[in-house]
């Protein structure tokens, strides 16, 4: 019997396909660098990478007159050493506002980029003029004279405890207010959207890692599930008993289902009896989430912090809490966690009594 094929790896087939396609497009050296990350990033890093650096071709291409006529696969290293930093410096005002090329334009021509967006197209600049200027394939790197867009942190949203109370309950409940095609869609989805919710809420896994687990990866004789984090490492993550009931409920359920070929493995099945995708899951977080609070966007990354800050409410040990998210640095949870630090020294204000009654 054939090795059963994980969603990773269909995901890292597919992605290897669409590198190979948005290569093509580019340079010849371009590929060099890719080969050079190879070993040290994941498949969806790199086509990343490769989908950022097109832009920055594209850039040279539609903005300098000296490349107007040339294809972009025509664009040498000794070009590359013709760019400045002020060129850099255009580069990222037009990476704001910018539109695709008609070759491959779609319904959404106009694209744009906030602070986050610019950092990501930035940092994979660096790292391909990086590799060229090591190799002494360039003679300058101008990216070096370019400051990072400066991320200003906000403030961590996430559900209060009587906010994830109240989801749980309209999930199970909200059927009495729907008819006709929205009742039949519910009747059909319940037990799933329960589980997948009460799953995120329940082991603060990724969105990612929720849709990208099959059935086998769930142990239900200790109450845990096998996934795959970011970077590839695979984990145990374990699950309290809500979530293990929220789990059989859905899997009764799941018996009855017939499957698309190549999805037979799936934990979560959409309506189409496909696997699930990361956007079908925001999708249906939004749509009950929205009709608990108004207030709050809460997207899965928002459920997977209101996990992560019960866990460290209950415990007070952010290295458990950052074990248990796969966080590769402590420090990134304790970002993240800080304001619930500083709840818990001012409550310490009022523990030591200086007159006693």
């Amino acid at each position: 019997m054939a090795d059963r094929i994980t969603y990773r790896q269909q995901t890292d087939r597919m992605n290897i396909l669409k590198l190979r396609e948005v290569l093509g497009t580019m340079p010849p050296y371009v590929k060099d660098f890719f080969r050079s990350i190879d070993a040290t990033s994941t498949t969806r890093t790199r086509i990343s990478y490769a989908y950022d650096l097109r832009v920055f071709f594209e850039f040279i291409q539609s903005q300098n007159p000296i490349f107007k006529n040339r294809d972009i696969k025509e664009i040498t290293l000794s070009d590359l050493d013709c760019i400045t930093a002020q060129d850099l410096e255009e580069y990222m005002e037009y990476l704001k506002l910018y539109e695709t090329p008609a070759d491959r334009a779609n319904t959404s021509a106009l694209n744009s980029n906030g602070l986050l967006g610019l950092k990501r197209k930035l940092s994979a600049l660096r790292s391909f003029y990086a590799y060229l200027f090591k190799r002494e394939m360039i003679k300058t790197n101008p990216t070096v004279l370019i400051d990072m867009p400066k991320i200003h942190e906000k403030s961590i949203i996430r559900l209060d405890p009587d906010e994830v109370a109240l989801l749980l309950d309209y999930i199970e409940s909200c059927g009495d207010k729907l008819s006709g095609k929205a009742l039949s869609y519910y009747k059909k989805t319940k037990e799933r959207d329960l589980a997948i919710i009460t799953l995120l809420l329940g082991t603060g896994i990724r969105v990612s890692e929720c849709v990208g687990l099959d059935v086998e990866d769930v142990d239900f004789r200790n109450n845990g599930i096998k996934i795959v984090r970011k970077g590839g490492n695979e984990a145990i993550v374990y699950f309290g008993s809500e979530v293990r009931d929220a789990l059989l409920e859905y899997l009764e359920i799941r018996k009855g289902i017939t499957p698309c070929l190549g999805h037979e493995h799936a934990l979560f099945y959409s309506i189409q009896k496909r696997r699930m995708t990361v956007r079908s899951v925001e999708d249906l977080v939004k749509k009950y989430a929205s009709a608990v609070t108004t207030t709050k966007k809460i997207t899965p990354h928002k459920l997977r912090s209101t996990y992560g800050t019960e866990l460290y409410r209950e415990t007070g040990d952010i290295y458990l809490v950052a074990d248990v998210l796969g966080h590769k640095d402590v420090n990134t949870t304790r970002r993240h966690y800080a304001d619930l630090d500083d709840a818990r020294r001012r409550s310490a204000a009022d523990a030591v009594r200086l007159r006693k009654d």
